[in-house]
Parts: structure tokens; C-alpha cells; sequence
């Protein structure tokens, strides 16, 4: 292992330069007339890339192009940005809350409420300080939510909201609830202890002698807040969900240029002192956060980045060192550091039909829901809902329980026991369904929701458990989606 010396730079050194030279951020609507320039330059830290990275994704903003530089101490970066729609940034107030949750990023942590433009539904994005926090991971088993959530609810825990992922017979889970009658969090410390009990003999029952699992409940705690996302990726990585992935390594630049695989590089820059990665795939919402996120948590730093897309792919280049200031040099560290970025860029990729739900919210909707789509024969490969006042949204990702196209008639028996709206069935991008004897999904998409729209392997799932050097990349940009 190759290691780059650096100075020692005393922590209240670093905060004396944030107060000295405090965090900038320019919103550039000038120079171009189809994408906003959003510029910031500050002292760096371990990690501002991501917690920009984040804060941009979590307002739904695309990233068509950023250019990354951090070294000197000092970290600049420009996001060409735009709303979902394509659009350039124009809204007054959207604009200023960028300005100041940026720069309040750097010291305290976005507190500012969100501008009224960007009111949405409850979905999870952020452990919550009013709420007590489940996570739950372990092998993917069928059934598990279902259980999961009804012992909840026999508990008198309310759920407010929940995210889950399933990659390679894994699955990570983040549930939020409050009292069930007295709101707010549960605080207790035996009721606690009596919760976490009753949880952890269920996931025990669906787990096998040595494997892996894990069950905690987590009180609110201000000021040390972690991204859910984020949050299952770091559950995920834990779980060693990696360990089965493999890139497409074969072939020269003309192969790599048309085939649509996961691609990982990963070479010496010595003159520099720093290893290259290269990573390319197809593009999709919130690539670049979840590449981010693996570098960030396994102890790398970003000193320069390039990121872009042509078509549907993308290209993301990344000049980094580990935190001590060492290189990769062994083939192990290469070879792990490649199964970590392919497996957080296939966490997210969904599998079978979508279905976007909208309900009253109440107690007991989540272990209802699942125990409808479990004996209705349907797996959840991915979930996010979250309550917004008195209503309940979410999506849920479903096949039937072998990954065949889930049948449209469950689906519809789903909505008739438990009296959810529907509001759209829509496949996964990209997936394709095993051969299946069941009715056309287009079916059940004009009964549940008068029209149908077509949004990346089928698999059995959680089961009901729920849920560029710089240069060279400087041209031909378009857009890698946050």
C-alpha cells in the first residue's frame, strides 16, 4: 500500500478557517439558458461532497454536470442543475434556501423548513427527531414484514413511515413510529426493551443459525440525524450484500462504450499520488448520490471528480486516497472497492410492477397492507410510504412470489380488501418479467387507474419483509441524474 504524506491539521484549525473564510454559494441563472450553475467554494471536510450531493437530490434536482476539485483544504465544485422537468431554476424562495441551507450545512445542518414550491408527500428522508427508529437487517425472507409490522401494531406503535431495499437475498429496513395513542416518540426505556424483544424473536424465527441479522431501535437523537438512504446503504453494506456482485470487465473501450453493464476501473494515477476510478453504467435517478455514499463510508476521499452521461449511460471519474492519505495498491482492496460501488448502484434498481398507493392514515395500515399483499401471493422487492397529515403515500415495487409479473387480479384484491387507492401500476424501468401465465398488467392499470404507462431482473424478494483525469470528460455532457 502506497501512502501520501500530509500534515496534521488540528481540528479547531479547521473551524477557525470556516469562521475566517465561512462557506460561499453563488445560484448562476446567466449563463446558460436551459440549466441553473449552482457554485459553492468553502474549507473541506470529509464528506461536503455527499452532504451537497444529498441535499440537491433530496429536493428532486437533476445533476446534468459537476466538476469536483478539493485539494489544498479547500473544496470548490459547480452542479449544473435542473427540476425534473428540465427546467432552470427560477422560483425566488427555492433559490434562497439553497443559498442558506448550503452554507448552514457546513455548521449546524439544514433546519429551515422547505419552500412552499416544494411541498410534498411524507416520504422518508431523514432519521426524524420526533420519531423512535426501526432498522431491521437480515437475509430476505417472505412473510417477515407482515409479522414484523402486526407485532407493531399489537404493541401500539404507530407507523409514520418506512424505506426498504432488497439486493442479492438481502434486505435493509428503516421503519419510524410514534406512540400509538400519545404520539411522539416512545421513550421508555422497558417499553423499549419489550419492543425490541418481541421484534427480534420474529426475525429470528425467519433466520437460520449463523446468519446474519440485526434489530435496533433507536431513539431520537437532535443533532445526529443520518440520511435514510444513506442509512440503508451503510444496513446494506454491513449485511455484505456485495459480496455476489460482478461487474462486466471484459472487452476494450468500443465494448464498454456499447454495452450496458456495470463497468468499474480502478488504476494508479502515481505521478499525482492518487487511484482512479472509473465507473460506468446505466443512468438513473440518484446515481451519483449512491456512488457517494460508498465511497464516503468506506473512508475515501473525492479530490476530483468529473460526472456526465451520453444516452442512457453514464460516466462518473473519481480521483481519491483513503482518509490515512494511502492509495489502493493490493488486489483485495480493488476488488472489494468494486463490489461496493456495483452493489450500491444495483441496490436501487427496482424489480416488477409499481404501484403508488395514497390511503387515510392510521394505525395498523401498514401491517394491514402487507398482510394483504402476502396472502394475496405478492412480494415486496422495494418500498418507501410516509404519512403526510391525515393521509398515507407510498410506492411499493411488487412481483408475485417467484418474480414472475405480479397478477393484475391480486393487485386488485389487495385495494378491495384493505380500501387503498391505486393511483398507477407501472413496471420497473428496464425490467423484464419471467414468462408468466398471468393476465396482462395493462389489465389492472386501466381498472385502478384508467391508464397505463410503461416505466432490472425479477427476483424473489423481500417477500413481504417489505421492503473522470477531469479533462477528459469535459465534453459531451448531458444528464447523470442525481
Amino acid at each position: 500500500m502506497k501512502t501520501t504524506y500530509q500534515p496534521y491539521i488540528d481540528p479547531e484549525y479547521e473551524s477557525l478557517i470556516e469562521r475566517i473564510y465561512p462557506p460561499r454559494v453563488c445560484i448562476d441563472n446567466e449563463t446558460y439558458q436551459d440549466r441553473t450553475l449552482v457554485k459553492a467554494d468553502s474549507a473541506n471536510k470529509h464528506g461536503i461532497l455527499l452532504e451537497m450531493v444529498q441535499f440537491l437530490t433530496d429536493l428532486d434536482l437533476v445533476i446534468s454536470k459537476s466538476y469536483i476539485s478539493s485539494d489544498g483544504g479547500w473544496f470548490m465544485d459547480v452542479f449544473h442543475v435542473t427540476d425534473q422537468l428540465g427546467n432552470k431554476l427560477t422560483d425566488e424562495s427555492l433559490i434562497l434556501y439553497i443559498q442558506e441551507a448550503l452554507c448552514a450545512n457546513r455548521r449546524r445542518g439544514v433546519s429551515k423548513e422547505l419552500p412552499t414550491c416544494l411541498s410534498r408527500e411524507g416520504r422518508p428522508r431523514h432519521v426524524s427527531t420526533d420519531h423512535t427508529a426501526l432498522e431491521i437487517a437480515g437475509t430476505d425472507r417472505p412473510g417477515l414484514l407482515s409479522e414484523i409490522s402486526a407485532v407493531l401494531f399489537e404493541l401500539e406503535c404507530h407507523v409514520t413511515a418506512a424505506m426498504a431495499w432488497t439486493h442479492n437475498t438481502r434486505a435493509a429496513s428503516i421503519i419510524y413510529m410514534e406512540d400509538g395513542f400519545r404520539g411522539g416518540p416512545i421513550t421508555d426505556p422497558k417499553r423499549l426493551a419489550h419492543v425490541l424483544e418481541q421484534l427480534e424473536n420474529v426475525v429470528e424465527a425467519h433466520h437460520g443459525m449463523g446468519e446474519r441479522r440485526s434489530v435496533r431501535l433507536l431513539a431520537p437523537a437532535p443533532g445526529q440525524q443520518t440520511h435514510t438512504e444513506r442509512r440503508l446503504h451503510q444496513l446494506m453494506y454491513a449485511n455484505i450484500d456485495y459480496e455476489p456482485c460482478q461487474g462486466c470487465n471484459g472487452g476494450g473501450a468500443a465494448h464498454r462504450n456499447n454495452c450496458t453493464k456495470i463497468h468499474v476501473f480502478i488504476e494508479s494515477c502515481e505521478e499525482k499520488g492518487y487511484s482512479v476510478v472509473n465507473v460506468r453504467s446505466r443512468d438513473r435517478p440518484k446515481l451519483l448520490f449512491d456512488t457517494l455514499c460508498a465511497l464516503t463510508d468506506m473512508q475515501y476521499v473525492v479530490f476530483h471528480a468529473a460526472v456526465s452521461s451520453k444516452g442512457t449511460m453514464a460516466d462518473q471519474e473519481y480521483f481519491i486516497r483513503q482518509e490515512d492519505g494511502c492509495t489502493l495498491e493490493t488486489d483485495n482492496e480493488r476488488h472489494k472497492l468494486t463490489q461496493s460501488l456495483i452493489a450500491a448502484i444495483e441496490r436501487r434498481i427496482t424489480h416488477g410492477l409499481r404501484l403508488d398507493i395514497s390511503s387515510d392514515n392510521r394505525m395498523g395500515l401498514l401491517s394491514d397492507l402487507t398482510r394483504a399483499l402476502r396472502e394475496n401471493g405478492l412480494s415486496i422487492s422495494s418500498a418507501e410510504i410516509g404519512a403526510n397529515g391525515d393521509r398515507a403515500v407510498g410506492s411499493f415495487y411488487v412481483t408475485d412470489a417467484s418474480g414472475y409479473e405480479a397478477n393484475p387480479q391480486a393487485i386488485e384484491q389487495v385495494r378491495k380488501e384493505i380500501g387503498v387507492s391505486i393511483v398507477a401500476v407501472n413496471k420497473s424501468p428496464g425490467w423484464t418479467p419471467k414468462t408468466s401465465k398471468s393476465p396482462s398488467v395493462a389489465s389492472i392499470s386501466r381498472t385502478s387507474s384508467g391508464r397505463s404507462i410503461n416505466e432490472d431482473k425479477p427476483r424473489f424478494s423481500l417477500g413481504s419483509l417489505f421492503w473522470s483525469q477531469l479533462e477528459r470528460l469535459s465534453n459531451n455532457f448531458s444528464s447523470i441524474r442525481s
